[in-house]
């Protein structure tokens, strides 16, 4: 015990404080100073069987896979409502949004028939993620009740859910696997 008392004390008085740093916070507590410095968050986890391993790896693959999909999207969408409120009338409004409807149909249906029912279910939460609405609220404002009601219906079919919402605490692997793939 007093090896290690002896030590805390050496190593304490060995290490420098410059007098000009800035980001060095003290804090007292009960009479103590202690020290505070902010750190990068860290996943702390068990260790991952073989099974939870392989799955991590897959759901990384398919973060890389639809990431792009999502930020063209949230680009595009940012796009098309700066251009919708330059719009007068509704019927140029429709006019406008059938016009990026099928420019997108040309450009990215066919890669977009290639994804997985995950890599799509991926994609979903990825699109809240950068557009902060569910493509249920996104095809809503766009196309009107009745089509998202006929999208969602046919999408549960093959198990999605159009509501479905990007959670960065119970999505933590996506968020980290984002962070950590610089994919932002």
């Amino acid at each position: 015990m007093n090896k290690i008392l002896l030590f805390c004390l050496f190593w304490m008085g060995s290490s420098t404080i410059n007098a000009q740093d800035t980001s060095a916070r003290w804090q007292v507590i009960d009479g103590d100073t202690i020290n505070v410095a902010e750190m990068d968050p860290v996943m702390v986890s068990a260790g991952m069987d073989a099974e939870g391993r392989k799955a991590y790896q897959r759901l990384k693959k398919r973060v890389k896979k639809v990431m792009p999909y999502a930020k063209m999207a949230a680009y595009k969408m940012r796009v098309m409502e700066d251009n919708l409120t330059l719009k007068k009338s509704k019927k140029e409004r429709k006019r406008y949004i059938k016009e990026c409807e099928e420019s997108l149909k040309q450009m990215y249906m066919g890669q977009l028939k290639n994804l997985s029912i995950d890599d799509g279910k991926i994609l979903m939460k990825l699109i809240h993620r950068e557009t902060g609405k569910t493509t249920w609220q996104i095809m809503k404002s766009y196309r009107g009740t009745t089509e998202a009601i006929f999208w969602q219906a046919f999408g549960t079919v093959y198990g999605h859910d159009m509501k479905t919402e990007y959670d960065p605490v119970m999505d933590y692997q996506i968020e980290n696997i984002i962070r950590i793939e610089k994919l932002e």
